[in-house]
């Protein structure tokens, strides 16, 4: 039978703009605001790409902030016999390349999908330097103020930019447009999916501590927000600190990063031995966000009154989740999961 972490709130009865005010004011900061315009250029195009099944587009998104002028580039691999529009994943990844071993595209485009992805290193660099890419641009002094976001923020801000050219394409459909992401790029698809609408669906893979899992009740070889935070406080606003050793003492946890994607789907992946991100909290995490879904009159997570077993898959309701064999990975049963989740 499951049981829920001793103290977790009860969210039936909250909103989801007071969800979204407790986890940015005391665990992500507040972004940045919507830059005044995006545009997209192409820099590269390859019709031949994956033996001429798709095209390979390198573009630059630019970003007129208030505070200046911010370029990145993304990597556009679209279907070329797919009927249109067509679905498509935005995957904020490790690196640039595609194919990737975190992005089989041969794979994605044979499962009728287009990817637009970037490598998170090309917004702002995973350290404490707020100099840096976009930080650089919004924190021209490259300090934040301890409600501002930290690293994981911005990430999400570009993220929901390519999600502003996506919308311009005739090729892709609106509607069915989903953001994705692994580990600490996991965290940051589901922050995405929280405070932008027009995702279809987020798919967090590997988020564990301060992404999908709760941080309540947490096993002895699983993070926790002490060892997260002090290894990587910059992902996160200087609020967070206060929680370190005081997760009981928290007014939040993680299931209500998941119920802010409503009213869109959200999908949480798991990993038998990675333990240190906790696949029986990821888990509890969506039996506890159920009800905020239910609450607004749709399914929730749809699953048996037991925690989860290798192979599992509960695809059913609009939080989905699977449990799969081996380590800390973005496998390609991972993206088979979630194209089976998006039935396409």
């Amino acid at each position: 039978m499951i049981k829920l972490p001793k103290g977790l709130q009860d969210i039936r009865a909250m909103t989801k703009a007071e969800m979204l005010e407790l986890l940015l004011c005391e665990e992500y900061g507040y972004l940045p605001p919507a830059p005044r315009s995006v545009r997209y250029e192409t820099v590269s195009r390859d019709d031949r790409f994956c033996a001429g099944k798709a095209s390979l587009i390198r573009l630059r998104v630019t970003c007129e902030t208030e505070q200046g002028s911010f370029s990145f580039p993304v990597a556009y691999t679209r279907p070329r016999k797919l009927p249109e529009p067509m679905p498509c994943f935005i995957h904020i990844n490790f690196r640039d390349l595609v194919p990737d071993s975190y992005q089989p595209s041969e794979e994605l485009v044979d499962g009728g999908v287009a990817v637009l992805s970037f490598c998170y290193k090309d917004v702002t660099s995973d350290d404490g330097d707020f100099g840096t890419g976009l930080a650089g641009v919004v924190y021209p002094d490259g300090r934040t103020e301890p409600t501002q976001c930290g690293k994981i923020g911005l990430w999400a801000w570009a993220a929901m930019r390519v999600m502003d050219i996506a919308q311009t394409m005739p090729e892709l459909d609106p509607a069915r447009i989903c953001v994705a992401g692994h580990s600490r790029l996991g965290k940051t698809a589901l922050l995405t999916g929280a405070l932008d609408e027009r995702f279809h669906c987020a798919f967090s893979n590997d988020s564990g501590c301060s992404g999908a899992s709760l941080s309540r009740g947490k096993h002895e070889k699983a993070e926790t927000i002490r060892t997260i935070y002090e290894r990587f406080p910059y992902w996160f606003c200087e609020n967070y600190a206060k929680y370190v050793d005081r997760e009981d003492e928290a007014p939040f946890d993680q299931h209500m990063l998941l119920a802010a994607n409503a009213p869109h789907k959200v999908y949480v992946a798991s990993a038998e031995e990675d333990l240190w991100a906790d696949p029986v909290n990821e888990y509890l995490s969506c039996v506890a966000a159920s009800a905020c879904f239910e609450a607004q009159g749709m399914t929730g997570f749809v699953h048996p009154d037991r925690e989860p077993q290798v192979n599992d898959a509960f695809h059913e309701g609009n939080i989905g989740y699977h449990l799969r064999p081996g380590t800390h990975y973005f496998s390609r049963m991972d993206w088979q999961m979630y194209l089976k989740f998006l039935k396409i």
